[in-house]
């Protein structure tokens, strides 16, 4: 029997903010996780010592704001509390299923889905809603060689014990590494940082105050970036004078790193500054300037990679790190699959997140009354995936913002699309080879076989 409710997976801010917009907006709806407590990644995916990068200001649920005796920057365990004080008073808390692992979610012809769980649990939904994050997939980089000290993702680094009094080489430049290289900095025998290319280095704060909370951010882009150079000139310099490389592209085209205790590390000789790696051998590991050092542990600051391992393959299509879907949330080839949070907003996830949470809950109660998937019909109108996965926080509250008022115009351009008679190509498994027979030659017995 086909439940009617969605299943909501994951309970971080994401799912969080999801599983408030849908109780609003009064659908029904199940909720798991398979950490065994609120924050999705804040739970247990985090260093010890982490705090925020993007202030309290613009992290906060927008209709939910921190408490005034946080920090500018929370602490791990003070965001966790947050989320936790989120979910119970919004009354969502007592709803989460908690180490509940989907195996499989699986489209069905009539357009429900049957989710199967890892317990053995099997169960029957009107539609996903896909909220379980991007940072828990480790990227690792195909290094030649082999290196026989302790080699570990910056996922599997928790506290600065596990760097004491090791030689440590911390692999990448983004706010993981940046972290992990400063506590390696203070603790550590040695400690060098390995970079492929130069990156940006934005300060915590200026002028007196987070530099998320600076009134810049509604600016056109081109506008941010060149007041953005102005306040790292000001603040910072030029990268070069720390031993580190010229970035070789343009603020935001990548995710830049919040923070400049490394830069001061750099120049106090606690962290050194190595070129990409060309091998490893034992212990010892050869850089591509011709130069080599011999360490105890690498970290892999190496990032993360979107994955959906419990949809079926080539169901959502992912190209670099950019999922291909439409309006931030919705594929073209099936129904009632929801892949919320796919883009990282750059600054705190707070502005953005509530407002597209209570519009998603919209167009999710739209699905109900329009035939082809949400995606197909904007797809149809020309509207394009993403071409990053990042989101600058203004443009797209103002995008939300439109979004809301001409949604009728969806359902309009929906019934338009039946009308006109425009299929959608929904996706079908890939088929399974048939079964190859093999022929066997049968040999003809012969006379000496007689004998």
């Amino acid at each position: 029997m086909i439940r009617e409710r969605l299943l909501v997976i994951g309970a971080g801010p994401v799912g969080l903010a999801m599983a408030d917009a849908l109780k609003q907006a009064g659908i029904p709806y199940d909720h798991v996780d398979a950490n065994g407590g609120i924050g999705g990644n804040w739970y247990k995916g985090v260093f010890d010592t982490t705090h925020i990068v993007s202030s309290k200001g613009t992290t906060a649920f927008a209709d939910y704001p921190m408490p005034d005796d946080y920090p500018d920057f929370p602490s791990a365990g003070q965001m966790r509390s947050y989320l936790e004080a989120y979910a119970r008073d919004r009354g969502i808390a007592d709803d989460i299923e908690f180490n509940k692992t989907v195996a499989r979610a699986e489209p069905n012809a009539d357009d429900s889905w049957t989710v199967s769980f890892e317990d053995g649990e099997v169960r029957a939904y009107k539609g996903v809603v896909v909220c379980n994050g991007h940072h828990w997939a480790k990227r690792l980089h195909d290094i030649p060689g082999t290196f026989t000290g302790e080699y570990i993702h910056s996922k599997d680094y928790h506290r600065p014990e596990q760097l004491k009094d090791k030689r440590v080489l911390v692999i990448g430049a983004g706010n993981s590494a940046h972290d992990v290289a400063c506590e390696a900095a203070r603790v550590s025998r040695s400690c060098d940082l390995s970079l492929r290319s130069g990156y940006w280095f934005f300060p915590k704060t200026a002028f007196g105050r987070p530099l998320t909370d600076l009134p810049i951010w509604w600016m056109p882009i081109p506008l941010q970036r060149l007041v953005l150079r102005g306040i790292i000139w000001a603040t910072i310099g030029d990268y070069r004078r720390y031993g580190l490389k010229k970035p070789d592209h343009r603020i935001f085209d990548r995710h830049p790193t919040y923070g400049t205790d490394l830069l001061n590390y750099l120049r106090q000789g606690l962290v050194h500054p190595r070129a990409q790696i060309d091998r490893f051998e034992g212990k010892t590991v050869y850089f591509r300037d011709g130069t080599t050092g011999d360490y105890d542990m690498v970290v892999a600051a190496t990032g993360f990679d979107y994955k959906f391992p419990f949809l079926p393959e080539g169901l959502i299509n992912v190209e670099g790190d950019v999922v291909q879907i439409y309006g931030g949330a919705f594929p073209d080839n099936v129904k009632n699959l929801y892949i919320i949070g796919a883009s990282q907003p750059r600054g705190g996830f707070g502005r953005p997140l509530t407002p597209a949470a209570q519009l998603y809950a919209r167009m999710i109660r739209m699905q109900d009354e329009i035939e082809p998937p949400i995606g197909a019909v904007l797809k149809w109108r020309r509207y394009k995936p993403p071409k990053s996965q990042f989101l600058d926080t203004e443009s797209t509250r103002r995008q939300i913002w439109v979004s809301n008022r001409v949604l009728p115009l969806l359902k309009w351009q929906a019934e338009r699309m039946v009308r006109k008679g425009v299929a959608w190509e929904r996706w079908t498994p890939p088929a399974k080879p048939e079964p190859v027979e093999i022929e066997r030659e049968v040999r003809k017995p012969t006379a000496q076989d007689a004998a």
